[in-house]
């Protein structure tokens, strides 16, 4: 004779998630894959997704099972990280009142991965959601330029008997970025675990309040600062912008494969391709594709990755940058028809996320 799921939820109900601090049944953490007999086939979800975290857990619920139900039973555990996408503000110890997290990464510098971002944060804000932008890009912090705040200093203020940073707010975005805490000609030479600090101050000690979006500007590359933030952010998906020649393309395929390594596991909501032609102002009807021609949306097709649109290489959105004024800003131009085309798309397939998912899945999984 089996034993009942109640039974075995009632079990791992003594089960406590130690980052999130409830127990794993409340959290909706627990899926009964199969309970026959004297076997028992669990897939459970745990927030840090290091290896030894996801052992402690399967021993954890073994030892509850056992305990509560008895030695004679077999209990088989998976233990799974919880996805970007499955995390609500429940399922979150960092950051629970953000909706959603996005980073923008590329998979090599130059390529106008921090212009994307900053356009990204204040077209969001322009229709109406309440946006952060966090410069996490420690050695090359553009944030401050890009909003026309280098000279601005984040206030700090006691909020629940805590010190916190108050985020820069400039077009409709809390904007905070090492930058703020560095001289424009200090060169910011720090080692990994330094850096490391300094992201989890801007993300933990800071008062970033209830937001709809944090856009994440990440380091060019993929190395071990990349792994230090998203396992540390609760990241809900990823954009990586790349230029369609083929030394970016070669990175930018890296940078896909980054965020869909195992323990990862974080969706990308799509591709933007930068600098995809460049039309000169005396010859508006000609096209020159100075490097290569859709690149970018040939390999998000090869990856099956979402193709969020090109931009083109327009003078004025490198001009509104280094002015410190984004170049959604600028009604009417053809920089903020292709900006609004991108975020219609990107809108839209961070909506189809959820659907992405369940499709991926074998049939059997359900």
């Amino acid at each position: 004779m089996g034993v009942s799921k109640q039974a075995i939820l009632e079990a791992l109900s003594n089960v406590i998630e130690p980052d999130l601090k409830k127990d794993i049944v409340a959290l909706n953490l627990v899926k009964i894959v199969s309970a026959e007999g004297q076997n028992i086939e669990l897939e459970v979800k745990v927030s840090n997704p290091a290896m030894h975290s996801r052992m402690r857990m399967k021993e954890a619920c073994e030892f509850a099972i056992h305990r509560v139900l008895g030695k004679e039973f077999k209990v088989s555990v998976e233990v799974l990280p919880i996805s970007g996408d499955e995390r609500s503000g429940e399922l979150r110890k960092v950051l629970p009142g953000v909706k959603h997290i996005i980073a923008v990464a590329s998979g090599k510098g130059g390529v106008g991965k921090s212009t994307v971002a900053s356009n990204l944060a204040v077209g969001l804000a322009r229709r109406g959601f309440t946006v952060g932008l966090l410069d996490a890009d420690i050695y090359g912090p553009s944030a401050p330029t890009m909003f026309d705040v280098v000279h601005e200093k984040p206030l700090v203020k006691e909020i629940d008997g805590r010190n916190l940073l108050i985020p820069v707010e400039q077009y409709g975005v809390k904007v905070l970025s090492i930058g703020f805490f560095a001289d424009q000609n200090q060169a910011i030479v720090w080692r990994g675990a330094m850096a490391n600090k300094a992201l989890n101050q801007m993300i933990n000690d800071a008062h970033w309040g209830a937001l709809d979006f944090m856009v994440v500007d990440l380091p060019p590359g993929t190395g071990d600062i990349h792994l230090s933030i998203v396992q540390a952010l609760p990241l809900n998906g990823a954009v990586v912008v790349s230029t369609p020649q083929e030394v970016a393309l070669a990175d930018a395929r890296k940078g896909v494969g980054m965020f869909n390594i195992s323990g990862i596991d974080i969706p990308v909501i799509g591709m933007i391709e930068n600098m995809a032609w460049f039309t000169p102002a005396e010859l508006p009807e000609n096209k020159y594709f100075l490097f290569g021609k859709d690149g970018v949306k040939h390999l998000a097709e090869e990856l099956k990755v979402p193709f969020l649109g090109p931009l083109p290489l327009i003078q004025s959105i490198r001009e509104a940058g280094d002015a410190g004024r984004p170049a959604i800003l600028q009604e009417g131009t053809l920089a903020v028809q292709h900006l609004d085309e991108i975020l219609n798309n990107f809108e839209r397939e961070l909506r189809m996320l959820p659907f992405r998912k369940k499709a991926a899945q074998p049939a059997s999984a359900n």
